[in-house]
Parts: structure tokens; sequence; C-alpha cells
């Protein structure tokens, strides 16, 4: 189970990092989910710069507590944007099927990051 664990953590360091290269390649694909009014290239490009530290942390052993907590709150924090997305008339992510498949995985991405943090 420990092994099994360790992929999993090491699995999920590797989404964030690549996570983070889609906020530096594909800035529109994230500027959906934040009001015009926002600044969306800054929030972005920090959403990409916190992705980038988390998914290297996670594979630092003396940052990787600290690092599964961070990407569970920030799991938690994405939520609300998946949910209020499949309300839109656009959603950010194209389509409302896909915001609608989207949502779920959110809840996936939030029980694993929560089951690589618990002791």
């Amino acid at each position: 189970m420990k092994i099994f664990k360790q992929i999993l953590t090491y699995l999920f360091g590797v989404f964030m990092i690549l996570g983070s290269y889609s906020h530096f390649t594909n800035p529109p694909m994230y500027a959906g989910f934040f009001p015009e009014y926002f600044p969306r290239d800054f929030i972005n490009l920090m959403g990409g710069v916190v992705e980038l530290l988390l998914g290297i942390g996670i594979f630092i052993p003396q940052t990787k507590s600290f690092t599964t907590l961070g990407i569970l709150l920030l799991m938690l924090a994405f939520l609300p944007l998946h949910i209020i997305d499949v309300f839109k008339a656009h959603p950010a992510v194209v389509t409302h099927q896909i915001a609608l498949i989207r949502l779920p995985i959110q809840f996936v991405f939030i029980l694993w990051a929560w089951y690589i943090n618990k002791k």
C-alpha cells in the first residue's frame, strides 16, 4: 500500500507540473474562469507558479507533507470555479457537457490530494 501511495503522490506531482506548463503556454484556457474585471493574466501566471512549486515540492521529502496539504487546499479553492462554470452561458471549458464532466474530476482531485496528504 505504501508503494501505491508513493506512486499516486508522484503522479499528482507530474500532473501539477504539467498543469503549470499549461498555464504558461495556453493562458486563454484559464481566462474564462475569472470575471473580466479580475487581473486575469496575473492570476493565471500566479496559478502556474503555485502549481509548479507544489508539483516540484512533492518530490522533495522535506516538503512533501506541506506540499500535499497545499495541493489539497488548491484543489478545494478551484472547486467553486468549476461549479460556477457549469452554470455559465459560455463555460470556460468550452461546452456544458465538458463542464459537467470536469466538475466530478475536481472531486477526484480533492480526494486524491486528501489521500496522499493523510498520514
